[in-house]
């Protein structure tokens, strides 16, 4: 992994945003998710568009990098402009990347961690060199504005990285998992009228329980975290940054208290962009090396969750 970026529309929405239709309060949001704003995209602008931004990001922040050889281009995003044709192939085109292969992949939350596992392997195997894997998402463009528990959650955002064959490589081992039972507790509504006998509600909004959900993410991750750290011969205490999906800094704090390790050590997006799924650990990630607060060396633990259930993370070593 040698460059990184990010991009967020320019619509700022805060708190405040939510009580002209709502009942709730700034407060109210804040206490129970720690979000403070996010952000929507306008209503021409799309994943695509996001994505092209935050490529452009990486190569003005890396400027020593660039997209020459790119063959392959990983998308992890559940709001592609269309279903067909895929954002990868739209990105190979607007990238003007000819040579780059082009793939989807789709694991909600847990997706720009599952494209990461998919492009080590691609480079491991020695069939590509240069991969660019993307997360990113337009959920205000799918959210349910009447549902008071979930419609502040979410925001637009998008990252990208750069992974490239190297000798040594910074990209340690992996793990993917998946709780596939819980389907009909975090979706959005296609075709099928029922998840195993469950109902669904059919107007193609995310649908979530979240007690579920928080649940299954605290407990899942909590017991995976010393896996994962384990499979690359680390305890905890090793790891100098964990990043995981920024879901709702509740969720956060409870992987902490858990699992001991330090909230302080942990780099979140839910703040100031809210749960951007497949985009929240690229930009959490971004804004921790930008700022400085990662440095060269650092041991960084990468732990998506989310819709399926699905999970998937990787050490990297920056």
């Amino acid at each position: 992994m040698t460059a990184i970026g990010m991009a967020v529309p320019q619509k700022r929405i805060d708190n405040v945003f939510f009580e002209s239709f709502l009942e709730t309060t700034d407060e109210w949001i804040v206490s129970r998710t720690g979000i403070k704003t996010r952000y929507h995209t306008a209503e021409d602008e799309f994943t695509s568009d996001l994505c092209i931004k935050a490529a452009a990001n990486l190569l003005e922040t890396f400027p020593g990098v660039t997209l020459d050889g790119v063959d392959m281009i990983l998308v992890s995003t559940v709001t592609p402009d269309q279903p067909m044709p895929s954002m990868a192939c739209r990105l190979q085109y607007k990238l003007d990347l000819p040579q780059a292969g082009a793939l989807d992949v789709y694991a909600a939350c847990a997706g720009f961690s599952y494209a990461v596992v998919v492009a080590k392997g691609l480079i491991s195997a020695g069939t590509h060199r240069k991969i660019l894997v993307f997360g990113a998402e337009t959920l205000s463009k799918i959210t349910d504005f009447t549902d008071r528990t979930s419609c502040m959650l979410f925001g637009d955002g998008a990252g990208v990285v750069l992974l490239e064959a190297d000798e040594l490589g910074n990209v340690g081992a992996c793990i993917t998992g998946a709780s596939g039972e819980g389907g009909p507790d975090l979706y959005i509504s296609g075709f099928a009228k029922t998840i195993d006998g469950h109902p669904l509600k059919m107007d193609r909004t995310i649908v979530q329980n979240g007690r579920k959900v928080f649940k299954w993410a605290v407990t899942k991750v909590a017991e995976q975290m010393p896996v994962l750290a384990a499979k690359n011969g680390l305890t905890l205490d090793e790891i100098d940054w964990f990043v995981p999906h920024s879901a709702n800094l509740r969720i956060i704090e409870a992987i902490s208290n858990e699992t001991g390790f330090p909230v302080e050590k942990t780099l979140e997006s839910i703040v100031d962009f809210g749960n951007t799924s497949s985009a929240s650990i690229p930009i959490a990630l971004y804004r921790g090396i930008v700022t400085g607060k990662v440095k060269k060396g650092d041991k960084i633990m990468l732990l998506g969750f989310g819709g399926g259930l699905a999970y998937a993370g990787t050490v990297i070593t920056w």
